[in-house]
């Protein structure tokens, strides 16, 4: 698990000659060097104790400044496609909303296709991995501050666009081929804990279900834009010097 976890945040290159001439092996291995450098402080993904993935977040004391102004979530429960949820990891990064997954999953977390999707964002994604549904309730009852879980559901009784959002909401999306278990449906019902359940408009007649990450990407922009986007609008040199880092000041992709 762990080494999976890695590899989502830092690239590597083949080892040994693999048909790269002397100086080719040689620039690759430097820039393999570099990049794990730069992604030292970037790596957002790390595992705890019991095997489940550390939403501490990647850097030391910066962590809690950025994760206090983390005001969404996005929780995926027993996600099936790596590329769905690689999709989700980069619309999480570039919103600036924590990711949390629901196991069991129906992959590897170094699945090639999961890297693949979320490209080279990973590392700026914080992600959290729950045993299971239980474990991730537990989690979520230990959070401080105001929040509630959402169900996001084709039978949801509240349009998704209709919702008034609020600040330490965390959006809540089941399989692609099951949806949400009815464990997690009654949860985010329960008064308390949840807020309802919510659905996406869509034509039903031959249309069974909207794509995974297109479902989470609809909410969580909606979520945000009546939020004002708030989520996004904080400044680097707000945070600690260390946690500078996570907003490079060049494209260190070009």
């Amino acid at each position: 698990m762990e080494a999976g976890l890695r590899a989502l945040g830092h690239r590597y290159f083949g080892g040994g000659g693999g048909g790269l001439g002397g100086f080719a092996a040689a620039r690759a291995t430097r820039l393999r060097r570099q990049r794990q450098r730069r992604m030292a402080a970037f790596c957002s993904l790390a595992v705890n104790g019991d095997g489940n993935g550390a939403a501490g977040g990647p850097v030391g004391s910066g962590v809690e400044v950025a994760r206090a102004r983390r005001m969404l979530h996005v929780v995926l429960v027993s996600p099936l496609i790596p590329g769905n949820t690689g999709s989700i990891a980069r619309t999480c990064a570039a919103s600036a909303v924590g990711l949390h997954l629901v196991g069991p999953l129906g992959y590897k977390v170094d699945d090639t296709k999961l890297k693949r999707a979320g490209l080279d964002y990973w590392p700026y994604v914080v992600v959290k991995i729950h045993d299971s549904w239980d474990h991730f309730c537990d989690y979520f009852m230990k959070q401080e501050g105001d929040k509630r879980l959402l169900a996001f559901t084709k039978r949801g009784t509240h349009i998704h666009s209709d919702f008034s959002y609020r600040p330490g909401d965390w959006l809540v999306f089941g399989s692609e081929t099951k949806g949400l278990p009815q464990q997690a449906l009654e949860d985010c019902c329960r008064e308390g804990l949840g807020g309802g359940t919510l659905r996406i408009p869509m034509v039903e007649t031959y249309v069974r279900c909207l794509n995974l990450s297109v479902s989470v990407g609809v909410a969580l922009y909606e979520a945000a834009r009546q939020l004002n986007y708030e989520q996004l609008q904080y400044q680097p040199d707000e945070l600690p010097e260390e946690a500078q880092e996570l907003f490079p000041a060049e494209d260190i992709y070009a």
